[in-house]
């Protein structure tokens, strides 16, 4: 699970084990250590509607409805995003780069521009 963080938005982008974790799980989580604190992110599946997140004690949570998981591991579907108040939240699938890089993609979704640029 990757976050990207500008300004007033929060995008989450999960692997295929992600996404198989949360389903078995409905829960998600990661952390940087910073030495004497610990960032946390996370994301909790939850019976509700929509995506919705708060950030308490150095923890980023999301709430991500089953629904939406659900979702996003039996169909093609690529994310889900909301507005919650200014926040502005998506939660996407980690698709393989088109571009040669040095981290491991392997649990990477493949990327459905591929096949158009063979």
């Amino acid at each position: 699970m990757k976050i990207r963080i500008k300004n007033n938005s929060i995008r989450y982008r999960l692997t295929k084990s992600d996404v198989a974790g949360l389903v078995k799980n409905r829960h998600l989580e990661d952390s940087v250590n910073f030495g004497l604190q610990k960032f946390v992110y996370g994301l909790q599946v939850v019976d509700d509607y929509q995506l919705s997140a708060t950030f308490n004690n150095n923890t980023i949570t999301l709430f991500m409805p089953k629904t939406m998981v659900n979702e996003l591991a039996d169909t093609d579907k690529v994310g889900f995003e909301n507005t919650d108040g200014e926040l502005h939240l998506l939660v996407e699938k980690d698709f393989t780069c088109l571009d040669s890089v040095a981290e491991d993609q392997s649990d990477n979704y493949p990327n459905p521009l591929a096949e158009k640029t063979l």
